[in-house]
């Protein structure tokens, strides 16, 4: 049996299990005979405490509503019970009553725990989240009531494909997972993303979700460059060139470039640009932002020196 299950009020709950009879009493159990299955809450000696027994498959009335779903002479004794309450939370145990072959497992036992609520879906990326790359997120709910198992949506800031199955934990227990596909865009980047699952239990539902704040990698987007100030400037004054950029990871290196006849010409690095106006320094410039995928280009910005008293603009 799995060591816990958590449960939902009102809805049912299928308790995965299986036996195997220890090799010295392997003869005393014969799989033609009939086999009972028996369970007990919280105490698990049935001769001194038959109080604890809440349900017992080879009676036609019981404390707790259920069946045992599981083939007994194949050793399945996989067990629903119907209609959970909060009281049903405890720790329970199993035990087989067939002739001449009667034992409980003291040293295993599952721990019931009733929520009104269910608990919130597991989501998860695999691989890096990239621009331009497809990508998958799964998210993975538990389904303790496989007559009712939840229905997972997804919320996400662009189309995606997704695809639904249900999957077998190492416990046994089951659960709905759900994977979407789609291709991220750097505008895609710290925007959130929510898978819900929906529990129909009665008339009504219960919901549960998992938010995620998208972390997509990108290479430099919207690089810009800027001249303050952006009028005229006389020779000799100082001004001020600055690149900006937006990148994840974050721009390593800024460098600047002057258009000197139809060549660009490397002038600087560093996302700030300070210098002295000579005569030579009029006319365009540009920056690259370089991240570890790639770099992005600005547009061109003009220096423009003032003209003075017999002199020509010089651009």
């Amino acid at each position: 049996m799995p060591n816990k299950l958590d449960v939902l009020t009102g809805s049912c709950m299928q308790i995965p299990c299986s036996f195997d009879i220890p090799h010295q009493k392997k003869y005393t159990f014969n799989s033609t005979i009939h086999t009972s299955g028996v369970w007990m809450k919280e105490i698990p000696y049935f001769d001194l405490h038959p109080d604890s027994v809440i349900f017992n498959s080879s009676e036609t009335v019981n404390r707790y509503q259920g069946k045992i779903t599981g083939n007994m002479s194949q050793k399945n004794c996989t067990t629903v019970f119907f209609n959970v309450t909060t009281n049903y939370t405890n720790r329970y145990f199993f035990r087989i009553e067939s002739q001449p072959f009667r034992a409980t497992d003291i040293g295993k036992s599952v721990k019931i725990v009733v929520r009104d609520f269910p608990s919130s879906p597991i989501l998860t990326v695999s691989g890096e989240v990239k621009e331009g790359t497809p990508v998958s997120l799964n998210c993975s709910a538990v389904a303790p009531c496989l007559e009712h198992p939840p229905e997972l949506t997804w919320t996400l800031p662009t189309q995606f494909t997704t695809e639904n199955q249900l999957q077998e934990n190492p416990d046994q227990t089951k659960s709905v997972l759900s994977t979407v596909t789609f291709t991220p865009s750097y505008l895609h980047h710290e925007k959130n993303i929510t898978c819900t699952a929906v529990y129909p239990v009665g008339t009504s539902n219960k919901t549960a979700e998992h938010n995620m704040m998208l972390n997509v990698s990108f290479s430099p987007k919207d690089t810009s460059a800027s001249i303050s100030p952006a009028d005229p400037v006389l020779v000799g004054s100082c001004v001020n060139l600055t690149c900006s950029s937006t990148a994840n990871p974050p721009v390593t290196n800024f460098t600047w470039f002057q258009i000197s006849g139809d060549k660009p010409i490397q002038v600087a690095s560093g996302q700030s640009y300070t210098l002295n106006v000579t005569v030579g320094d009029g006319g365009l410039y540009y920056c690259e932002a370089r991240n570890s995928y790639d770099c992005g280009k600005s547009k061109e910005v003009q220096l423009a020196i003032k003209e003075l008293p017999g002199w020509n603009s010089v651009l």
